[in-house]
């Protein structure tokens, strides 16, 4: 493989993949808004000469190059945030900038970058012929993965393309990765808690049940079990504990890999007849990202264990979300917001792919523009901190996946997001390398390292 050849063709293409990135910028693409961005895409691969360009029921953009019935996939989620506070922002987030360096605007690193080099990567592999023989390469533009992660993958298996399953032999996740190779993040979920009181007349409170009141302990125990340590100094034992083998002994080394679950108060709900009424409810919604070892019962119990759930027993519920808000499209796919933690072993054949890619191209260590190496003086195999598409392809279905992508972790959701023109060019050679060297006969079953398990939901 002539890999000067493939790094000549990927400098070659950085203008068309930075135009191609603003383009997408330009077209606000909330969740479940995907559809300008969505037809900019299609349009662009068409440009390309792609064999095949669909957009399936859900919305999902899909490009097909090759002929072979194995399947190499790359996914790039193409929603976004929003934009916040607008006074936040230096420049307009989505008509954005652009300088020798870096290209700014709402999703640029998170994630529409990726869908460029995603992009431009195939097209090099057909002008150089890099696609092996027997394969084909399936790009995927995926919606709604800021609302549910890994649902757009959920509806591709089960019902966009249920064929595909068995045929994909890995799939590249382009969320970005600072440069790094990434095998695995921790697994989330989102969890309710509803608390019942009772009204009554604001000048006599003591004849109502402040519903209020009840979860303003329940608060300070969220808390608690988010930043207290593990000993015996504390009643309520915090989530740092899974790092110690006494609490965790099969999974500890994967829990110090992933690094600790966490959990915060993310919003809070009441009723109340009026303003001069004792509060009648109160809820909130708890962000939990889990570490190996934990499960999804395993969190809701915990919550459930907490002192003040306890305390006021039947008055408390706590439940884990469903999600089921109409795509683009306006198809419904139900489903429950839980997403499963996912490790892949280092020494799969699908991470060697790109780590032999990388030696071949770009050396041992991960590299970049002057403007991001702060970012990225870590080891070269990592995991993300937040979580990606990967908790459905690999974490529900066992689909090997790995990460490699332009950007960084830290402009994701932030104001003034940026991403750098250097990294579109490293991912999409990395992209183009990648078939050529992956080794299909060191595939094995068990390329997973850890893997939470599903729920008892039957989803479909």
């Amino acid at each position: 493989m002539d890999f000067e050849a493939i790094k000549k063709a990927a400098a070659g293409y950085q203008a068309d993949m930075t135009a191609f990135l603003r383009a997408m910028i330009s077209h606000p693409s909330e969740s479940c808004e995907e559809k300008e961005v969505v037809a900019c895409i299609k349009a662009e691969m068409e440009k390309l000469g792609y064999d095949k360009v669909e957009v399936d029921g859900l919305g999902n953009v899909i490009g097909w190059m090759g002929e072979g019935d194995k399947i190499i996939a790359i996914d790039s989620h193409i929603d976004t945030v929003g934009i916040g506070n607008l006074s936040n922002w230096t420049h307009d987030p989505y008509q954005g900038y652009e300088d020798d360096e870096v290209i700014y605007g709402r999703g640029g690193s998170d994630q529409e970058g990726g869908m460029a080099s995603a992009t431009y990567g195939v097209k090099i592999m057909k002008d150089l012929g890099l696609i092996p023989a027997g394969y084909k390469l399936m790009v995927v533009g995926s919606v709604q993965e800021e609302d549910c992660d890994g649902m757009c993958w959920q509806y591709i298996v089960n019902k966009g393309h249920p064929e595909l399953k068995d045929k994909i032999e890995f799939v590249i996740s382009t969320e970005p990765t600072d440069g790094g190779i990434y095998r695995g993040h921790r697994g989330r979920m989102e969890i309710r808690v509803d608390v019942k009181g009772v009204s009554c007349h604001g000048s006599a409170p003591e004849r109502g049940d402040n519903a209020i009141y009840k979860m303003a302990d329940i608060l300070q125990d969220v808390r608690a079990l988010n930043e207290n340590p593990a000993d015996d100094s504390v009643e309520i034992k915090g989530l740092v504990k899974m790092l110690d083998p006494k609490f965790n002994p099969e999974h500890y080394e994967d829990a110090r890999f992933l690094g600790r679950g966490t959990c915060t108060t993310s919003q809070i709900f009441y009723t109340s007849p009026s303003r001069c009424a004792v509060a009648d409810s109160c809820s909130i919604s708890i962000d939990r990202r889990m570490t190996a070892g934990e499960t999804w019962d395993s969190c809701l119990e915990e919550i459930r264990s907490l002192p003040s759930v306890k305390k006021y027993g039947g008055d408390v519920k706590v439940s884990m979300y469903m999600y089921d808000r109409p795509s683009w499209t306006g198809e419904v796919y139900e489903t429950e917001s839980y997403f499963p933690t996912w490790i892949n072993k280092e020494n799969a054949a699908h991470v060697q792919a790109l780590v032999d890619a990388h030696h071949a191209l770009f050396g041992e260590e991960r590299i970049g523009p002057d403007g991001a190496m702060h970012l990225r003086h870590r080891p070269l195999i990592d995991k993300w901190t937040f979580s990606t598409n990967g908790v459905a392809i690999q974490g529900r279905y066992g689909i090997p996946c790995v990460g490699f992508g332009p950007g960084a972790e830290s402009q994701a959701h932030a104001p003034n997001e940026i991403t750098w023109k250097q990294d579109l060019v490293t991912c999409a050679a990395l992209y183009a390398a990648v078939p050529g060297l992956y080794k299909a006969e060191n595939k094995t079953s068990d390329v997973s390292q850890f893997r939470a398990g599903k729920t008892d939901n039957d989803i479909k």
